[in-house]
């Protein structure tokens, strides 16, 4: 299983990225996909999620109205778009994948793949 995270880079605050995450080597049924970011020194915090066969998504409550997780099941593919970038938004973002055994989780432990992260920086 492979993910490889891209798009991270520097946004002034109010400005947009786009991050993306190519994943394969999974077989896309139950498969949960996350994004998680990560300040130094600090617990890998949950961002948000979403299950490939459903659709259905989850956020943590301070980026919900401004990122959205999206899928492209042709070029298994999962966004996370983000508006309205904040300096607190600065981490490095990691995607993560899952087979699916419960409800979306929002818990770093129950993703078994990661991808290697990639840079956000967001300027005031």
């Amino acid at each position: 299983v492979q993910l490889q995270a891209s798009g991270g880079g520097l946004a002034q605050a109010g400005g947009s990225l786009r991050l993306s995450c190519a994943a394969s080597g999974l077989t896309f049924r139950n498969v949960d996909m996350g994004w998680f970011r990560q300040d130094p020194g600090k617990e890998r915090e949950f961002v948000a999620a979403t299950s490939w066969t459903f659709g259905v998504t989850t956020y943590t409550d301070s980026v919900k109205g401004r990122f959205t997780i999206s899928r492209d099941n042709a070029k298994t593919t999962v966004y996370l778009q983000m508006n309205g970038l904040k300096p607190e938004d600065t981490a490095v973002y990691y995607c993560a994948a899952r087979y699916r055994t419960t409800g979306l989780s929002r818990t770093a432990r129950s993703y078994d793949y990661w991808g290697q992260g990639t840079q956000v920086t967001v300027s005031s």
